[in-house]
């Protein structure tokens, strides 16, 4: 018979908290700060004790929750397991009962079955349908008053369980049962033992003991012998049977007789409760089917534990949300220092105004600027203190218009400035709508630069480009001083000789034909006149070249620009043997240029483009000038100029750096002559570039804008 020891049934957790408020402000909200910085450094600190405490209190809030939600369900849990060992111990109560009344109504059919006084052979016949109607009988006896059995009948269902030997090894324990019924005038009951089989199994049995009676007079005992095991599965099978396992037991818990399994993998609840029987004691044990409480065993543990799981949520949502809260607002902190120190180094003058025109913000650069503290701007409205009084209408007039939601172009707008101290200077306005956090206008913001530096060196360096250029002009009229005393040796050797030969008319003594000699004399002053003319056309246009500088652009023909400059080219060219062509498009329009800068460029290209050919292995000089449309122009937009030579051309090498200033390839040359060339034509909107010709030389073209038709 299998015996195991008993198992032990064991039993298996709202709050919140506010979190700091985000410091919020907006542009404006910063200049009464920038001077509170004792302050500012106690709002740090504070922060910082806030955030350690509020960390303190949140491992608080979660011990705590944590510890609540434990308790509730293993209290929920200790609740299930009450209600369920309860259970089983009414149902062990009850099964108490039924065995005691099973017992009774045994002992009520033995003494009917005494009351007969039956002889041998009908005792029998009347005892064998009893065994076969209670599988719990399993051997009944008639014994005399010594213990000697007289009569004996085996159930059929285990007809061969006793021998003699067995019997007489418990002939002892029968006939003390039978003499303590004997005492007791009622049944007596036996301690149960172990009979073993011939296949090596067994079960265990109790004696009940009936003294036999009659007219007051004990005649003998009926002895009944129960199987413990058939006692379960009869009387409290089929009720708690298929819930419970229920056995008999001893005090130390070895299992006499199970009937009911159980899973063996789960936890059972077990109850045990004593049978008090005349003469012995049985205790009954019931395990329950069902296993300890899961996690989610009945409603109040699910409900107390899906409480648990919405608070465990609710709670890493606050905890989510607390720190999506800290890092907002240390960000915010960390974006109010940067901004901070980007303000104090700041060169750019910050101003902001509300809708009403009252100065709301300055940053440190701005009241440098003006020459004003903080305190003194903040507030004020029109006029400004630092408008010069004579603009004050103007001013007041510009800022109506903003103040109307008229937005300000986006490249800026200048306007001056008058300092604390008097002084005055230009400034760079450029002005954008202040949008707060709702996308609501709340005012104007306002960056100044201080452009007075700005306009110094633009005029620095036009004073500097335009001694540049006159240098340069100076330098070219200084090579070509040696080309004029050769071409204005020409005009002055014929105006020599035609003054010689008038003279020698005028000293002839005789005195022929006066007609003939007056027509001579007229010829020669006109032949004087002619060369006096070409040669101050000569020192004329050398003349404007160095001293010509008109400051505005003017409308003028390209064929004129041409002309202009061709006394000087022609001069180069005598000397180096080029011969120059111009080539003009048709129907050209005026171009509107600076026409000394212009005349520059093409002089300088004309006198690069000559001196390129001045190589023995040059033998075709020529030089050609021309002026077309440009390709990608309409009738009226761009006019290209090209100047090309046949020279040997540009090697890679000079051409990465041609335009680089100060970059020459003449020992004499200050390298300037391209890159002010480059600087001109693109100052006129144009572009100024080189390509290599075919056969040989180089193409420079560059283009100019047309003058506006009126």
């Amino acid at each position: 018979m299998d015996r195991a020891q008993g198992d032990q049934s064991n039993g298996r957790s709202c709050c919140t908290l506010s979190l700091a408020k985000l410091l919020l402000m907006t542009s404006h909200d910063t200049s009464s700060l920038q001077n509170k910085h004792p302050v500012w450094q106690l709002i740090k600190y504070a922060t910082r004790s806030f955030t350690d405490r509020r960390f303190s209190l949140w491992l608080a809030l979660v011990g705590l929750v944590v510890a609540l939600l434990v308790t509730l369900v293993w209290l929920a849990g200790r609740y299930e397991a009450s209600q369920y060992q309860a259970e089983l111990d009414r149902d062990t109560a009850d099964a108490v009962n039924d065995l005691r009344n099973g017992f009774s109504n045994h002992i009520v059919t033995l003494q009917n079955l005494q009351a007969g006084s039956l002889s041998p052979k009908l005792w029998q016949a009347e005892v064998k349908p009893l065994l076969s109607q209670n599988r719990s009988w399993l051997r009944i006896e008639r014994r005399d008053l010594k213990g000697l059995v007289l009569d004996a009948v085996a159930s059929p269902l285990k007809p061969n369980l006793f021998d003699d030997k067995n019997r007489m090894n418990e002939q002892a324990e029968i006939v003390q049962t039978c003499l303590r019924s004997k005492r007791l005038n009622g049944p007596a009951y036996s301690r149960s033992y172990f009979v073993p089989q011939a296949n090596g199994i067994g079960l265990e049995v109790m004696e009940m003991c009936l003294p036999i009676i009659e007219q007051g007079t004990s005649l003998g005992f009926t002895l009944l012998t129960y199987g413990l095991q058939e006692v379960l599965a009869t009387t409290l099978g089929e009720t708690y049977g298929r819930r419970n396992e229920v056995s008999f037991i001893e005090p130390d818990g070895t299992r006499l007789a199970v009937h009911g399994t159980l899973p063996r993998a789960k936890r059972l609840f077990t109850a045990t409760q004593l049978i008090d029987l005349p003469g012995t004691t049985l205790m009954l044990r019931m395990d329950g089917r069902r296993a300890a409480p899961d996690l989610f065993p009945n409603i109040l543990p699910a409900l107390v534990t899906a409480m648990s799981i919405a608070l465990v949520s609710v709670l890493v949502l606050l905890v989510k949300d607390s720190r999506r809260r800290l890092k907002a607002e240390r960000d915010l902190a960390d974006a109010l220092a940067f901004r901070k120190a980007m303000e104090d180094s700041l060169v750019t003058g910050l101003r902001a105004r509300d809708l009403k025109g009252r100065i709301t913000y300055v940053n440190p650069a701005f009241c440098q600027m003006v020459g004003f503290d903080a305190d003194q701007l903040l507030g004020q409205s029109a006029p400004m203190p630092y408008w010069p009084p004579e603009m004050v209408g103007e001013y007041q007039q510009r800022q109506a218009v903003r103040l109307a939601g008229n937005a300000p172009p986006r490249e800026g707008f200048e306007s001056v400035f008058i300092r604390k101290d008097g002084s005055r200077f230009p400034v760079l306005i450029f002005e954008a709508p202040l949008i707060n956090v709702l996308g609501e206008q709340t005012g104007w913001m306002s960056a100044f630069l201080d452009i007075s530096e700005q306009r110094r060196i633009e005029e620095f360096s036009r004073s500097t480009q335009e001694r540049l250029q006159a240098t340069a002009r100076l330098a070219t009229v200084g090579e070509m001083a040696s080309l004029l005393s050769h071409e204005l040796n020409q005009p002055l050797a014929a105006i020599s000789s035609y003054a010689t030969g008038s003279l020698n008319l005028l000293k002839r003594s005789d005195h022929g034909d006066a007609a003939h000699r007056l027509s001579d004399l007229q010829m020669a002053f006109e032949r004087i006149s002619e060369q006096a003319g070409r040669a101050g056309k000569v020192i004329n246009s050398v003349h404007d070249f160095v001293r010509r500088r008109d400051q505005d652009k003017e409308v003028v023909s390209p064929q004129a620009l041409i002309n202009a400059v061709m006394p000087l080219v022609l001069l180069q060219a005598q000397k180096l043997h080029v011969r120059v062509e111009t080539k003009l498009g048709e129907r050209l329009s005026p171009i509107l240029c600076d026409r000394t800068m212009v005349e520059q460029v093409l002089l300088n290209l004309a006198r690069n483009g000559m001196q390129a050919m001045d190589h023995p292995d040059c033998r075709t000089r020529l030089l050609s000038l021309q002026i077309k449309r440009a390709p990608s122009s309409e009738s009226h937009g761009w006019v290209e100029f090209s100047v090309i030579d046949l020279g040997l051309g540009i090697s890679p090498e000079i051409a990465k750096q041609l335009f680089t200033p100060f970059f020459t390839t003449k020992a004499e040359g200050m390298g300037l002559g391209l890159s002010l060339c480059r600087t001109v034509v693109e100052q006129h909107g144009g572009h100024l570039e080189f390509e290599a010709h075919e056969p040989s030389g180089t193409l420079f073209r560059f283009t100019l804008p047309t003058a506006p038709e009126l």
